[in-house]
């Protein structure tokens, strides 16, 4: 079982280890600083830290295994816009910046690429290295796919890429997924398909409400052991796949929401995951005051609601995409929320325990 949780802040990143008396904070990094993503790389241990310094703008670290001092990495870069070149956000008709904005996702690569790391950013850039982070290379095929013009939303003023799920089996296969529908690739990145159809979109007119380039999933999870399993929350629904996003199925769920921004899925049981509701994208906050977690070990027929340890009146918690994790055992979770709160499972989220209550808000939440 892991023993040591990386929390990334508003004010800089926290590491919680695991002692015989609970959860303590064992080092601390970056303090004051705004960090948009953390990376634990199961492949070496090294980890990764995305910093969102405003005027300065994103910046990259890693820490070995060993620890140590951090190393300042290359940020992803675009090339120079084509002075010829129309790029309009398509809901405000303001150009688009060729200028990373944010760090969104960062994940490792294949097994069998060991320096291979992906990165998603806002603009909606994928970005590949091949040397840990040293240098990185825009993936141009999705950049330049025309279809990236009619992506819109997301929460912030530009839409991006916040999830990455490559495919155990093969390091060719990767679903890339954007605020513009799910969108893979079956040649490392040579060329992308999207693959969102039965996704549903509430906020369009009902003739466009399932065009697949315009849907918003906030979050999408690959099941490591049956890779062709992949769950979404979406904007205004949780959607499930079994066929590798080919085609998605809208799962009912009023328990009590199905709004939100985080899912988790168990790394060897693909009808198992776990969500953290919210009332709505109008209504940031848990529906009646009350914290809770909702699984479901049938594909989506059924929820539970998981409540024990969690504040059950005047909670105003919202965990965002990143900051909802389960660890390689399946049993272990961990969230955190915009209100500084951290919490931990130990039994796949029967009982809850709080680790922290007044932490800065949390972005991002992953096991060492």
């Amino acid at each position: 079982m892991s023993d040591q949780l990386l929390v990334a802040t508003r004010k800089g990143l926290f590491t919680f280890s695991k002692a015989q008396h609970g959860w303590t904070v064992s080092r601390t990094d970056f303090l004051g600083d705004n960090l948009s993503m953390v990376l634990t790389d199961p492949r070496d241990g090294a980890v990764y830290a995305a910093l969102d310094l405003g005027h300065f703008g994103p910046k990259l670290r890693r820490r070995d295994a060993a620890g140590g001092d951090w190393v300042e990495l290359a940020a992803p870069a675009y090339p120079p816009k084509p002075e010829d070149l129309e790029d309009l956000d398509p809901m405000r008709r303001t150009p688009i910046p060729w200028t990373v904005q944010r760090i969104w996702a960062l994940e490792a690569g294949h097994s069998v690429r060991p320096g291979e790391l992906w990165c998603g950013t806002i603009p909606g850039g994928l970005f590949r290295s091949t040397d840990r982070g040293a240098s990185w290379e825009l993936v141009r095929p999705l950049w330049d796919h025309p279809k990236r013009r009619e992506w819109f939303g997301g929460g912030a003023d530009l839409p991006g890429i916040h999830s990455i799920a490559i495919d155990p089996r093969n390091p060719e296969l990767a679903v890339g997924v954007s605020c513009g529908g799910v969108w893979a690739t079956e040649d490392a990145g040579a060329s992308w398909e999207c693959r969102a159809q039965g996704m549903r979109a509430a906020y369009m007119p009902p003739e466009r409400s399932y065009d697949p380039h315009i849907q918003d999933p906030h979050l999408v999870v690959r099941c490591n052991a049956q890779p062709d399993a992949l769950w979404a929350q979406h904007h205004n629904g949780i959607f499930r796949t079994t066929d590798d996003g080919r085609q998605w199925t809208e799962v009912a769920c009023d328990t009590p929401s199905a709004f939100g921004f985080a899912v988790a899925v168990h790394p060897r049981q693909p009808d198992t995951a776990w969500f953290v509701p919210g009332v709505s994208d109008e209504r940031r906050i848990p529906p009646a005051g009350e914290v809770v977690v909702t699984r479901t070990r049938d594909g989506g027929r059924s929820f539970e609601i998981l409540r024990r340890g969690l504040p059950q009146q005047h909670g105003y918690d919202i965990t965002y995409r990143h900051a909802f994790v389960v660890d390689h055992t399946g049993d272990q979770l961990a969230f955190g929320t915009t209100t500084g709160s951290l919490y931990y499972s130990e039994d796949q989220g029967d009982h809850w325990t709080e680790i922290s209550e007044h932490l800065p808000p949390v972005y991002a939440v992953r096991f060492g």
